[in-house]
């Protein structure tokens, strides 16, 4: 009885091997997305123009040959610029003998898209400013106590002219932070961008986040500037209350001499309602709420 089951078994195996043998023998159509990078460049030069980042390949093959060269998405399909620069047009059923590994007996039935034109540049450079890209929530009662920094605040971007030139910024990697009551100190990769690189490939982002509050400084100098000879100003009243909001870290150092109130000489002579608003310079990262009085009467007085 064993020795039944032991031929049966054989018997399977080696069915499904001659099956598998003959259909392995067979010619089979298939389709496989390759990824495209272009060679041969000349030195200190890059494309121009933005490329598909792969093509698609239909092709024939014995079954034996596509599961020996193991075939599939992400082989690399490459073209030769053939050292040139400026304008390039490419017939890509020119470009078969670059790659090697579709050997004589795998056949290239289609390419889509079969055509490529394309531009050769040198290489430039630009020095360009790192922005943020940020998702940003507070705590309740916590904000940013200053605007966010960036560490570089820019960086050297390669290139060929024609993309960099319009470049004002690049950008982190988009990053979010929910309810935030802390400071965040973050190394962030920079975007990518097409046919472009970078001296740097990332930056450090950092949000100084405090808890925000409000604050009144009062009995405030009002100055007067730009006065002519033979002229004198009285404003009324010559002390002001600012309110100001800002990171309690900052408000907790602020004196009341940071603060400069003052009211240009010109403002009162245009002034046609009697009383004119006073200009106001705020230490750095406070935001003003309000100004007690908000217009200043004035007197003037002649020698």
């Amino acid at each position: 009885m064993n020795k039944k089951i032991n031929i049966i078994i054989v018997s399977f195996i080696f069915s499904i091997i001659l099956w598998v043998s003959i259909s392995l023998s067979n010619e089979y159509f298939t389709s496989i997305n390759v990824n495209l990078k272009v060679i041969d460049l000349p030195y200190g030069y890059t494309t121009a123009t933005k490329l598909p980042n792969n093509i698609i390949l239909k092709i024939k093959a014995k079954g034996w040959k596509l599961a020996a060269e193991s075939l599939g998405d992400g082989s690399d399909f490459f073209v030769s610029a053939k050292y040139d620069s400026g304008k390039i047009n490419l017939n890509l059923y020119n470009s078969l003998s670059e790659n090697r590994w579709l050997a004589n007996d795998i056949e290239v039935i289609n390419i889509n898209p079969d055509t490529l034109s394309f531009r050769v540049e040198r290489i430039a450079s630009k020095k360009i400013k790192i922005s943020p890209n940020v998702n940003l929530t507070f705590k309740q009662g916590y904000g940013l106590a200053e605007p966010a920094y960036i560490y570089p605040e820019s960086t050297i971007v390669y290139g060929p002219w024609s993309v960099i030139r319009n470049l004002s910024s690049v950008t982190l990697e988009y990053s979010t932070y929910i309810k935030s009551d802390s400071r965040i100190q973050e190394k962030l990769s920079l975007v990518p961008l097409p046919g472009v690189s970078y001296d740097d490939n990332s930056a450090v982002l950092y949000l100084n986040i405090q808890k925000i509050i409000n604050m009144d400084f009062n009995e405030l100098p009002v100055k007067i500037y730009g006065i002519p000879a033979g002229r004198d100003i009285v404003v009324l009243p010559n002390r002001v209350t600012v309110g100001v909001t800002g990171g309690i870290e900052f408000l907790g150092k602020i004196t009341p001499d940071q603060f400069k109130v003052s009211v240009n000489y010109r403002n009162i002579v245009s002034d046609t309602l009697g009383s004119v608003i006073p200009d106001i310079q705020l230490p750095p990262n406070l935001s003003l709420l309000y100004i007690k009085p908000e217009r200043l009467r004035y007197i003037i007085k002649k020698y």
